[in-house]
């Protein structure tokens, strides 16, 4: 009992004795407890909560949307058969409310929902934990159960997506069950691109005839004469640089820093290893390394047991290793500007080169630390970068610069004893000794490469083509070849005597346009960078390529292969012909990206899915080469991200970036509500990421865009997916249990976009976004 005129004697004369009396215990255990404790308590009693009021809020707009349309249209629910059910979310419980087989369909501000009727029963199901329901990707399916024949709803970030269950599994279906692993697997068969829009010396020829150089986070070793890749897919990120051990079979590899699935830091680190078994032989880190390893170099004259590398931090940390015992030597700060070449003297085991922004440094190794002496120009200009290093037969230090000049430094010093002056226009950004002893050189601006004898006299030159972009790296070959990786991602094979042939092409901007022919051996890939490549898996190389006017962001082929669409970022989409590549009619939709375009099984219709929330649908006539409009399908609340045909061509199914599922008849362009029209139809493809057939790909705790694609393989038996953490998985189709396993391949070094079956489900293709890499996959 409270005591007269203490504070609650007020609450005693309120509440009576009893409850004052239970709140001052109340009051003495929290008393008890400690602060950091109690307040710990509070913040996940708060996250609780809103959580719930998230889920509440969510089915409260349900309920409104029913009754507003109910209530414009006049529309009444009538009781139809026996009650029903299906399993509810209400706060932490889960409930089973009845509801009618026959689920009444009703549209408000063209969004469609499963409105069951009013509760007429309700039964516990249980406590369920609320955080994890609203947080992460979870699935939950009434299944055959009190006789109801419903369907499975997935929560994604605390949003229930209803996905319905055909008429045929309704008897044999359980969330329980677990589905097998898919009974083929993925090898990694090409590579199509190369990095050399930001990465220099990166383009090396060995004895085994092969080349090495990087690409997302795959090292490639590419015969040319047998038409044949290897790979070393040790990196789990961004590959920045390699380097070739004197005995031309070790090599170094350093890549940037990246985050795991889970959110947690993946350190830089270098990676040294066998190019002939591919076998990682050892790693450097992760530790020492900060933000990426943009320069690697073996030493050469002691056998080359030692190797230098450069970071990316703020203060460019050279560091040397004895790489074969994992054991860092010396290290020291390099500058506070970016070093662009970091290299071992080819004579002088103990001294190393760095190069970059207003500088190029001698440093020398003793006892353990790394003495610098700067590079003196005199009276030479003092180039704003110092672009590329090699070394002559005597020694003597050879570098280009950003203004085009050509400086030899005198073996073991620091001061410039002979000069070029303007050897290219613009800065020379690859540098080669041949093995004759006299030096190649190429140029940025005028994409020039040039033959200089040993007394530095022109003895030759040749352009490569402006298409290809300026050249970045200079490789010997056998005979007088060369190899000339370029800024514009590719690579060229020719001669000074003979030009440049193109080798390897690759896309530079960041790339989501992915389409496979429906009879032959080839694909089409488009991207930021407005290009165009209709791709040959025989050759490798591309049928032909166009420029377009504005940056691509989606593809399709018309069923006779005759025409292909491209949808672009400002609402324009191109029809071309496959053959010639001509421009067949140019259409805008909306000022929008045009994120998914789809031709219809029967030719008859084309879809174009917009960030504009709406999808186009026009009319195809004359093989794919006459459009006209038929409407546009209005419902979505988000922008559209996926589409997918029925084999008859009678309906079409859409995602939306807010988790939505619509279908829709392409003849009329409305959409179709009623359930049981859309329940057991059979689907030409399977790209859509959400949909019964496909959500088991969703693992625990996606957020709703950690799956960018799918796609079926054409015989229904494979499911593959394309994540946003430069991860490839492979499926069994149907993929409809919760969390489904998987097989899982690396390569991608950023989010993986796209992804298509070949017609004949031989090979897999997916795209890379921001490394611009088309990995081709073998079924094995």
């Amino acid at each position: 009992y409270c005591k007269p005129g203490s504070k609650c004697s007020g609450l005693r004369n309120f509440f009576g004795s009893k409850m004052c009396s239970a709140l001052n215990d109340n009051l003495s255990g929290i008393s008890g407890m400690e602060v950091d404790d109690r307040i710990s308590y509070l913040e996940q009693r708060l996250q609780l909560q809103e959580d719930e009021i998230q889920v509440l809020k969510a089915a409260l707009a349900d309920v409104l949307r029913r009754l507003s349309t109910c209530e414009e249209n006049g529309l009444s629910l009538q009781k139809k058969g026996p009650s029903k059910g299906i399993r509810v979310l209400v706060g932490r419980c889960w409930v089973w409310v009845s509801v009618r087989p026959s689920v009444c369909s009703v549209s408000h501000s063209g969004r469609s929902w499963a409105s069951p009727e009013r509760p007429v029963s309700l039964k516990r199901e249980g406590i369920k934990d609320q955080r994890s329901r609203t947080t992460s990707s979870s699935s939950s399916c009434s299944g055959k159960r009190d006789g109801y024949d419903g369907y499975v709803k997935m929560f994604l970030r605390g949003r229930p997506i209803p996905m319905f269950v055909p008429d045929a599994v309704v008897a044999t279906y359980s969330l329980d069950a677990k589905l097998d692993l898919p009974h083929k697997k993925l090898k990694l068969d090409w590579v199509y691109g190369y990095r050399g829009r930001d990465c220099r010396a990166n383009l090396f020829l060995l004895p085994t005839g092969e080349i090495v150089y990087f690409v997302a986070a795959v090292a490639v070793l590419y015969n040319v004469e047998e038409q044949r890749q290897r790979h070393y897919l040790g990196h789990n990120d961004d590959i920045k640089c390699l380097a070739v051990h004197p005995d031309m079979v070790t090599i170094a590899t350093g890549q940037v820093a990246g985050t795991s699935k889970d959110g947690k830091p993946l350190p830089p680190h270098v990676r040294v290893w066998d190019s002939v078994s591919l076998n990682t032989l050892h790693v450097l880190g992760p530790g020492p390394f900060d933000r990426a390893v943009s320069c690697v170099g073996f030493s050469k004259s002691n056998g080359g047991g030692l190797l230098c590398a450069v970071d990316d931090s703020n203060d460019h940390v050279l560091s040397v290793w004895d790489w074969q015992k994992e054991q860092k030597l010396a290290d020291v700060k390099c500058s506070n500007e970016s070093v662009l070449a970091a290299t071992f003297h080819p004579t002088e085991p103990t001294l190393l080169i760095t190069c970059g922004k207003s500088h190029i440094h001698f440093w020398t190794l003793e006892a353990g630390s790394l003495s610098k002496r700067q590079g003196i120009f005199e009276k030479h200009e003092k180039p704003k970068y110092v672009l590329c290093v090699a070394f002559t037969e005597n020694g003597d230090t050879v570098t280009g610069d950003s203004g085009g000049n050509l400086y030899i430094w005198g073996k073991g010093g620091n001061r410039i004893c002979h000069a070029v002056p303007g050897a290219h226009e613009g800065g020379i950004f690859g540098l080669c000794v041949l093995r004759n002893g006299t030096i190649v050189t190429g140029g940025g601006r005028d994409r020039r490469v040039v033959l200089w004898g040993r007394d530095y006299q022109k003895l030759q030159e040749n352009e490569v083509p402006e298409g290809f972009g300026p050249v970045r790296t200079i490789a010997e070959g056998k005979g007088d070849s060369l190899f000339v990786g370029t800024t514009r991602n590719s690579v060229l094979h020719g001669s000074l005597a003979t030009g440049f042939s193109l080798l390897v092409q690759g896309h530079t901007e960041e790339l989501w346009g992915l389409a496979t022919h429906p009879a032959l051996d080839q694909f089409l890939t488009c991207g930021q960078d407005k290009q165009v490549h209709l791709w040959s898996v025989a050759t490798h190389q591309p049928l032909w390529s166009k420029g377009i006017e504005d940056a691509a962001r989606s593809a399709g082929f018309h069923p006779s292969g005759s025409v292909l669409v491209v949808g672009t970022v400002t609402g324009r989409w191109l029809v071309l012909d496959t053959e010639t590549r001509d421009l067949v009619t140019i259409h805008t939709d909306g000022g929008e990206p045009i994120s998914v375009v789809s031709f219809s099984p029967d030719g008859k219709y084309l879809a174009l899915g917009s960030h504009d929330n709406f999808v186009y649908i026009y009319l195809v006539s004359e093989g794919g080469r006459k459009y006209g409009r038929v409407g546009k399908c209005s419902g979505h609340s988000s922008f559209i991200t996926h589409l997918d045909w029925a084999f008859d061509s009678s309906c079409l199914v859409t995602n939306s970036g807010d988790y939505e599922i619509l279908y829709w008849d392409p003849s009329t362009c409305r959409q179709i509500t009623s359930a049981e029209a859309v329940r057991n139809m059979d689907w030409a493809t399977a790209t859509c990421v959400l949909g019964f057939g496909v959500f088991g790909i969703w693992p625990e705790g996606a957020d709703g865009t950690d799956i960018n694609a799918v796609c079926r393989s054409h015989d229904g038996k494979l499911l593959a997916s394309a994540d946003d953490f430069g991860k490839v998985h492979l499926f069994s189709y149907p993929c409809c249990q919760p969390r489904a396993p998987s097989h899982t391949y690396n390569g991608h070094s950023s989010h993986v976009t796209n992804i298509a079956f070949l017609h004949d489900d031989s090979l897999l293709l997916s795209t890379g976004g921001t490394d611009t890499s088309i990995l081709q996959w073998r079924l094995v």
